[in-house]
């Protein structure tokens, strides 16, 4: 089979049929990317590039309160600053990490109406001069181009209102999650609208909402039912509207709402984490027909090269049957990964995922 671009493996996932190899794609941390470079990848060249990797274009907007960011306090080993969301986080500088979430200004009902009279659908908040500077690249190279959301509960607790406020409310006021989770969704959407009107298309929409830790998920399948399902469903009977494909990434033992996801259309799922229990070769035993499956390969062992081929040699053969996958960690790739080892394994996943 001929060599295809990005664009055309991804369209035969999509379609659960077969192409020349399966995706490869993944995340590296920056400290990642610092190690590599000090053990021998060339500073002039992305990695994507050099490893001959899967290109996929990201097409954001800003549905956010827009509240004023600047820097409270920095220190030789972390940054205190706020966010467009009016949230205070610090952040390491000699660490890859999520940001340690200090406090939030959205924090009841009168807190967020205030917010919302200051995210309204307007131009200002897309990028257009990205738009027209690279839009054409990216299609006459075959890059598979989706167009984010922000909205649902892991980006209101991490950005909005904080996780353990948002899980009771959840129970005690849902209707006010109903309002955040809707409003928030309906700006992205009317704001995606008008790019996709100026003739900015993309191939799918993807959002991430992490829903579950290690062992379980943050919510009882009933409260998903009642509070945040009707907007998952909103968000991908709008995609599908226009055509195309609905991809969300939810870290975590999601196993109890895979159920609900297909049921309403969802195309594609990832990171599938595996240290956290989910299982990907069950998972496509079971909904393989009806998902894309992105990622499913334990990060932890990506430093140990013969547990991680191992691991790969189990995994890759089953998911990549009948289309319908893409190569990822389950999660991202951390800076005890060594450029050799990442080396070896893109060159195994070349191989097993060929279908040639």
């Amino acid at each position: 089979m001929a060599q295809m671009t990005s664009h055309e493996r991804f369209k035969r996932m999509f379609e659960h049929k077969e192409a020349d190899r399966v995706p490869i794609t993944d995340g590296p941390w920056g400290t990642t990317l610092q190690r590599w470079r000090r053990e021998g990848m060339p500073e002039n060249v992305g990695f994507v590039e050099y490893f001959d990797l899967d290109h996929i274009a990201g097409i954001g907007v800003n549905n956010s309160p827009r509240y004023e960011t600047k820097t409270i306090e920095e220190t030789d080993e972390y940054r205190m600053y706020t966010t467009q969301w009016g949230a205070v986080k610090r952040s390491w500088k000699h660490a890859t990490s999520t940001p340690e979430h200090v406090s939030y200004k959205i924090v009841d009902r009168d807190s967020w109406e205030e917010a919302k009279k200051r995210i309204q659908p307007t131009r200002d908040r897309v990028n257009w001069e990205h738009l027209k500077k690279n839009y054409k690249t990216w299609r006459e190279r075959g890059y598979w181009i989706q167009a984010g959301l922000t909205f649902g509960y892991d980006i209101t607790h991490a950005n909005v209102t904080g996780m353990e406020r948002l899980l009771m409310a959840m129970l005690e006021d849902p209707d006010w999650c109903r309002d955040l989770f809707s409003y928030l969704l309906e700006v992205n959407l009317a704001l995606l609208d008008m790019v996709w009107d100026e003739g900015y298309h993309f191939d799918c929409i993807h959002w991430c909402d992490d829903m579950g830790y290690k062992g379980t998920q943050f919510f009882s399948v009933k409260v998903y039912r009642e509070v945040l399902k009707p907007y998952h469903k909103r968000a991908i009977d709008w995609a599908h509207e226009k055509g195309i494909k609905a991809h969300l990434h939810s870290c975590g033992n999601i196993n109890a709402f895979v159920p609900e996801l297909v049921e309403i259309g969802l195309d594609a799922l990832n990171p599938l984490e595996v240290k956290a229990g989910m299982n990907p070769v069950q998972l496509k035993k079971e909904y393989g027909d009806k998902l894309v499956f992105k990622g499913g390969i334990n990060a932890v062992l990506w430093d140990k090269p013969d547990e991680i081929k191992a691991e790969i040699e189990k995994v890759l053969p089953v998911m990549k049957e009948c289309g319908g996958y893409i190569f990822s960690s389950d999660h991202s790739i951390p800076d005890s990964v060594s450029f050799q080892d990442f080396t070896q394994i893109v060159e195994l996943a070349k191989k097993l995922g060929s279908y040639n």
